[in-house]
């Protein structure tokens, strides 16, 4: 079990790779392009980057998936609307504030996608999951406050926070689907969002837009957004919303550390303080261990899986050979093995 886990962690690592170099560059971006136009296209270079690849991929790799159907529709309705306000948020939040500031807050979505997790989807926080949260959060108020005399808040601070509780309810929102075609996935969540935010852009108005900066914007959507979210989605498969988001906690470094360079700007005391309680916190989230007695009640489902991990015993006749996509009924079953929240392991506790 801890060898199969390995995989979904490496994938979240990538994921969060590819997303920490989101904050800085969208930084530089913002100088020729204005926010809620940015924030379309970073998603719009997403859904078309991730539709030229899904018609790149070999046919056999596309029937490997399981694809959507509308007992899915409330939950990518929801996670198209609010990946069409968070980056808007974001990129708001980003002409007033640091880009360093800007990537360390954006931890508090592990914060955010924790509790959304327990309180509407019930999954399990242990101890050193809250330890986390509460670590998260005092750090994420450090940074948000621009006054310690007055006790005044950075607005642009709290548009980043905003932004970080849209991504926590659309993370829950994502690992519902998280058993289907991550690359179609993808694809809605991209061209559905972006042009959400184009409407929002156009409305707004602002200053013209030249083609270099368009496309830049478009590749870093791809790379950020698209490649992003598409590992994020193989790694919640195992790992559940919550412990996904922890080990994607050092894209925040990751794009801390990139702005500093590149802005060339001296961290101040609280932002070190921040950092440290940050590194903390995502340690004791991406360090939570669950393990016990549980009940797999019998269920059917559709998602692609294999018969080496423990969980699909059904039989086929002929016998297949590695990952496939069928309906398949999981009969009842009870043992003991760590374990995430993952689709097949959401007893209550």
């Amino acid at each position: 079990m801890k060898h199969q886990n390995r995989l979904p962690i490496i994938y979240a690592v990538l994921a969060a790779i590819c997303y920490g170099i989101s904050a800085p560059m969208a930084k530089l971006l913002l100088r020729g392009l204005p926010p809620a136009l940015l924030a379309a296209l970073l998603y719009l270079g997403a859904g078309f980057g991730m539709s030229i690849v899904s018609l790149l991929r070999k046919k056999d790799a596309r029937a490997g998936e399981a694809r959507m159907t509308r007992r899915e529709l409330p939950y990518a309705a929801a996670m198209v609307a609010l990946d069409i306000a968070a980056p808007v948020l974001l990129m708001f939040g980003l002409l007033s504030t640091s880009p360093e500031t800007a990537s360390l807050l954006n931890n508090f979505e592990i914060a955010a996608t924790s509790v959304v997790a327990l309180v509407l989807f019930k999954e399990a926080v242990g101890r050193r999951m809250w330890l986390a949260i509460g670590a998260i959060t005092v750090a994420s108020a450090v940074l948000s406050v621009e006054n310690l005399g007055t006790l005044s808040f950075s607005p642009g601070a709290i548009l980043v926070l905003l932004a970080c509780v849209c991504w926590g309810l659309e993370n829950n929102c994502t690992s519902r689907l998280s058993l289907k075609n991550p690359v179609q996935i993808v694809i809605i969540k991209g061209i559905g969002s972006g042009l959400g935010a184009l409407l929002i852009a156009v409305f707004a108005g602002g200053r013209a837009a030249g083609l270099a900066y368009i496309f830049a914007a478009l590749a870093l959507g791809f790379a950020s957004y698209g490649l992003s979210v598409y590992f994020y989605i193989l790694a919640q498969r195992k790992l559940g919303a919550a412990r996904t988001s922890a080990f994607y906690a050092i894209a925040p470094f990751l794009g801390a550390g990139i702005s500093l360079a590149v802005f060339r700007e001296k961290p101040a005391l609280p932002f070190v303080a921040a950092f440290i309680v940050m590194i903390f916190g995502a340690y004791l989230a991406a360090s939570e261990k669950h393990e016990h007695p549980h009940l797999h009640a019998e269920t059917e489902h559709e998602h692609r899986h294999s018969h080496t991990d423990g969980h699909h015993s059904h039989k086929h006749e002929p016998p297949v050979a590695g990952e496939h996509s069928h309906a398949h009924i999981h009969s009842s079953l009870t043992h003991t093995h760590e374990h995430t929240p993952d689709a097949h392991h959401t007893h209550t506790h």
